[in-house]
């Protein structure tokens, strides 16, 4: 096992005996709202759906206080839900399934899927209109923490065009999540792999040039995807189900509107960013199908997570679908 990922299992050891003492009770506010709260990932345009779902107000519709914490990482979101900080996580599934891997008894269940694909880019130093994946043979990349759904994706694109990762082209994972585009337009890397807003201010900002989707390239994957701990599921399916018909209420919206519409929706959420910005990612997501129609997290899309954790060497045993992924509650907020 590597080194890293060494660190990881300790780390989530010591959580797992931490998570055993946190209780699972459902506070409530004056108002009879239940209090949740939410520990994302990264805070992007990526996931516009949940932010229209909390700006137009869905969740209260649904009698949740939502509170929302930014993680900058999924192994600081799943720290967050392990040690009870927070009720639900949103981040690559990878880190439930390592959480089950390493023994956690009371494990992160999977019960809506936001995006179904990669929501970064590669950003260039120049403009390169014919670009080809061929063109990173001994480039400097910036790239994403190893074992994560961005760094795996990189590497998955760059298997499947010919490219081996590890000996044609120099990756570093050296720098932390959120910090890379500021890393390159101080003069490191040729390369970055950007998400929203960053790409496209890189670009707007002349320090860059986004060349490739890897959304596009990659095809559908499950990238991102909400979860709870098993005992927070079983002793509070209402709010779950609050929870993702909120979601829902925000996927619809976003899949019937346009990207005006949604960016002047969303726009509270990211102070300092244009609105014409917003608008240009929003266009960018809706034209290659980043978000699903339903929050149904499908067994065949489980299925090629797990493949892509083999391809890039980060899987040892394989995890039965049906013990990390519950579609109950994505499928009744369909109806």
């Amino acid at each position: 096992m590597k080194k890293s990922k060494k660190v990881v299992s300790l780390l989530l050891t010591a959580l797992m005996a931490i998570s055993a003492f946190v209780g699972c009770g459902k506070e409530e506010t004056d108002n009879g709202l239940t209090k949740v709260t939410l520990n994302e990932v990264a805070h992007s345009i990526f996931y516009a759906p949940m932010y229209v779902a909390i700006e137009e107000g869905y969740f209260e519709e649904e009698g949740i206080d939502l509170t929302l914490v930014t993680g900058y990482g999924a192994d600081k979101t799943m720290t967050a839900l392990l040690s009870g900080e927070a009720e639900v996580g949103f981040m690559g599934s990878e880190a439930s399934i390592y959480t089950y891997l390493n023994g956690a008894k009371d494990y992160a269940v999977n019960f809506a899927q936001l995006t179904q694909r990669a929501g970064n880019f590669l950003v260039a130093r120049t403009e390169m209109p014919g670009f080809e994946w061929s063109d990173l043979q001994g480039a400097d990349v910036l790239g994403g923490r190893a074992g994560g759904m961005p760094e795996m994706v990189f590497e998955y694109i760059l298997r499947q065009n010919g490219i081996d990762p590890k000996a044609d082209l120099n990756i570093d994972q050296s720098i932390d999540f959120g910090s890379t585009a500021a890393a390159f337009a101080g003069g490191q890397g040729e390369f970055t792999v950007e998400f929203e807003p960053h790409a496209t201010l890189l670009e707007e900002q002349g320090q860059g040039f986004i060349v490739a989707s890897l959304g596009e390239a990659s095809g559908f994957v499950p990238y991102t995807a909400f979860c709870a701990l098993n005992s927070y599921i079983e002793k509070h399916p209402d709010v779950i189900q609050g929870f993702t018909n909120a979601l829902q209420k925000g996927m619809d919206y976003v899949n019937s509107h346009t990207p005006q519409e949604i960016a002047q929706i969303i726009l509270p959420q990211f102070e300092g960013t244009d609105v014409s910005t917003i608008e240009t990612i929003v266009e960018r997501y809706k034209n290659q199908d980043t978000w699903k129609e339903n929050l149904i997290f499908e067994e065949s899309a489980f299925t090629l997570l797990q493949d892509i954790l083999e391809d890039s060497g980060e899987l040892e045993k394989r995890v039965p679908y049906e013990k990390l992924v519950t579609t109950e509650y994505a499928t009744e907020s369909v109806k």
